[in-house]
Order: C-alpha cells, then sequence, then structure tokens
C-alpha cells in the first residue's frame, strides 16, 4: 500500500483507531462491504490491518454500479494488498424495488446483503463489516436498516468517526480516492416513483461516463421521465460559463435518448446517498 501522507501543520489529531482494530481483530475471518468510497475504503484499511488475508474485500456487482465505482473498488484493494471479489447482486429481480419508491435503498440493500452473507459463508466468513459513518446515523438511510439486518456492524461509528475523520485517515494512510467526489448508486438520479429498468440505469450510466470523459469529477444526470438535469461540482461550475464545452455536455446526455437537458446552475448538492460507501 502507498506510504502515508504526514498530517500538514495544524492537522486535527487522529482519533485512535487501535481499539475498533482491537474488535475486528477478535471477530475472527472479515468480509467488508467495499464499494468505491473512501469510508469503506478505510474500514478496508482496518480490517487489513487487524486480520490481514483473513480479511476480505466484496464488492457488489449489477445494473446499477458504475464502471467507475467497480475500478476504484478494485485500485483500493490492490493498494491495499487485500484480497478482493465482484459479488454479483440484482435488485432488479424485486418489483419494490423496480417500483422505486422512497424507500428503494431498503430493497437495494436486502438483495446485496443476502448475496454478500451468501459468498462470505462460503468463504468462512465470522463477521461482515461496512463503511457506515457517524455522520450517516443523523439520515433517513433504509438502506442501513437492511444492512443490519444482514449481520453487517459497522466500524467508523464504532470508532466515531464522521466524513472528515475518514478522509483525514484515509490520506494519512495513503489510500487511493482519498479524496474522491462521493457517489452514489445509479437509481439514486431518478425520481422516485419512476420505474428503474436497465436501460434507463444503463443511459445514466453512459451519460455520466461522457461528462467525466470531459473532465468533471462530481458529476450527477438527474432523470425525471425523459428529462435530465445535469449537475457538476459547485467548483467546476466555472467551466460551464464557457458555452461550448456547456453545448457539448448538453450534446452529450442527449445522446443518450433524453429529450430535454438542463444544466443546473447551482451545481451538485448532495442527496441522493447510498449506503454503505
Amino acid at each position: 500500500m502507498a506510504s502515508a501522507a504526514r498530517p500538514a501543520p495544524g492537522t486535527p489529531q487522529l482519533l485512535d483507531l487501535g481499539p475498533v482494530v482491537d474488535r475486528i481483530r477478535a471477530g475472527g475471518r472479515a468480509v467488508v462491504a467495499l464499494s468505491g468510497g473512501v469510508d469503506s475504503a478505510l474500514v478496508a484499511a482496518l480490517a487489513f490491518e487487524a486480520l490481514g488475508s483473513e480479511a476480505r474485500a466484496f464488492t457488489v456487482v449489477g445494473p446499477a454500479v458504475s464502471d467507475a465505482e467497480i475500478a476504484r473498488a478494485t485500485g483500493t484493494a490492490r493498494a491495499i494488498g487485500l484480497p478482493h471479489e465482484l459479488v454479483p447482486a440484482n435488485p432488479l429481480e424485486l418489483a419494490e424495488y423496480r417500483a422505486n419508491p422512497s424507500n428503494r435503498c431498503f430493497f437495494c440493500r436486502t438483495v446485496e446483503g443476502a448475496a454478500l452473507r451468501a459468498h462470505g459463508e462460503r468463504a468462512g466468513a465470522r463477521q461482515y463489516l461496512d463503511g457506515i459513518h457517524r455522520d450517516d446515523l443523523g439520515d433517513d438511510r433504509p438502506g442501513i436498516r437492511a444492512m443490519e439486518a444482514a449481520g453487517f456492524w459497522h466500524p467508523l461509528v464504532v470508532a466515531g468517526l464522521g466524513k472528515a475523520e475518514v478522509r483525514r485517515w484515509a490520506r494519512h494512510r495513503g489510500l487511493p480516492y482519498w479524496d474522491a467526489p462521493s457517489d452514489a448508486c445509479l437509481a439514486s438520479r431518478i425520481t422516485h416513483g419512476q420505474p428503474i429498468t436497465v436501460d434507463l440505469l444503463g443511459r445514466v450510466a453512459r451519460a455520466e461516463a461522457s461528462l467525466r470523459a470531459l473532465g468533471f469529477r462530481q458529476v450527477r444526470v438527474r432523470v425525471q421521465d425523459e428529462s435530465a438535469r445535469v449537475e457538476v461540482g459547485p467548483d467546476e461550475l466555472h467551466r460551464l460559463d464557457a458555452t461550448p464545452l456547456a453545448r457539448r455536455v448538453e450534446a452529450a446526455v442527449a445522446a443518450e435518448g433524453f429529450r430535454s437537458v438542463t444544466l443546473d446552475p447551482r451545481g451538485y448538492r448532495g442527496g441522493g446517498g447510498r449506503t454503505p460507501r
């Protein structure tokens, strides 16, 4: 794994993670639900510190998981030295998920949690870890309830870490993508109540990949009916002031069959999250 970066002068003191590492070690062979996000990446690093090859990372793959997310998860596991496997799971098999209700994440995580557990049991896992952190607990996160029902526990919550502390620790440990923008499953782009389909998820994924190819880091293509609204990071909005680039963004999204495309002048404001990251 990459060597840890030294905290800059004035950096807040890092919380002691020794007790949570000890708890992971005491729990025995572990599975970490590793997405492409920094939260589960830090948990993966802690599990490897505690257990070495007795820890392994599983990444769910399915129609709502972008190729970019899978690539980040793969890169993170490789950097840590953690055994890594891709676990297929398709929440579209559930009619409740396809209907896209406000608690959609519960049905998604129920399917994914069951797939991870089944895969872990075959590998002899004794504990299951995810990337939920302290800041997640104040939100209405039905996905968290589903993961807890599947037997996952939250090392970052036990350690008392919020998002800012997670990023500081990830940077300190030299983890890749420590400063990557937060992501969420592709289904989070689709307005609640609009049915989720493989075709629509694919169109969103391709549109966002096209925008990343244009150099944008934080991207959301929000969908309502056949209209798309593009959000980019607030610090990237100035790039859209250049009319030729704005037209290229609109054309890239329209190429996926959306009848109207608008550029949100406020930029990305969060929301539509998924757990764990």
